[in-house]
């Protein structure tokens, strides 16, 4: 399975990027995926270019082909202004419309205070349930105090656990159910069947 980490994180090192390498780590760990990092901070430029001519640049147009094409994703932002960062936006605006739809997504910020933490569902789950993408129900938010310190692990191990279940999971939904299953019992039979004995 192919699972697809994108990162907004603007600095380097980044604390955004720390987080999606520690919930790729977690997801591979529970499922057998092959990884492939997109760094928005490396396409900022192409990503405003697309929006006046367009047109995607190389290194954009193999970013969105390789988010159409995964299995499943990991997203992760840096909170400003309460909510999302406008070059993660913004990257998500110029992807196809219909790209995400029915994919599994892992939603994850980072922010310097734990007060931001609601982002994830005033702003990310919004986001990627009207681009009807299916996100997995564990969300992963990390303020400054957060790292060492007891808990993010443990969420970033339940949110990759479930979005490996769901990349895992759709596979198997795709199969026919055995005919055993479908077949048609006569509602008069199992009327029958409740009615008492002697």
């Amino acid at each position: 399975m192919k699972l697809v980490v994108v990162s907004a994180g603007l600095s380097v090192p980044s604390s955004t990027r720390l987080l999606a390498d520690r919930l790729a780590t977690a997801v591979g760990r529970a499922a057998p995926v092959d990884i492939q990092h997109v760094e928005l901070r490396e396409l900022a430029v192409e990503i405003a270019q697309n929006f006046t001519n367009g047109f995607p640049g190389r290194h954009l147009a193999a970013a969105l082909d390789a988010v159409a094409g995964a299995d499943g994703l990991i997203v992760v932002t840096p909170v400003f202004s309460a909510s999302y960062s406008g070059l993660f936006k913004s990257f998500f605006d110029v992807l196809d419309k219909d790209a995400l739809t029915g994919k599994p997504v892992l939603i994850a910020a980072t922010g310097g205070t734990a007060r931001h933490s609601l982002v994830l569902e005033h702003a990310l789950r919004p986001l990627f349930a009207y681009l009807r993408a299916v996100v997995v129900p564990t969300g992963v938010y990390a303020a400054s105090e957060d790292w060492g310190a007891e808990g993010l692990q443990d969420r970033v191990d339940r949110a990759a656990g479930e979005l490996a279940a769901l990349m895992s999971g759709l596979g198997g939904a795709r199969r026919p159910a055995p005919k055993d299953d479908l077949a048609v019992v006569p509602f008069e039979q199992r009327l029958a069947a409740l009615r008492p004995t002697g």
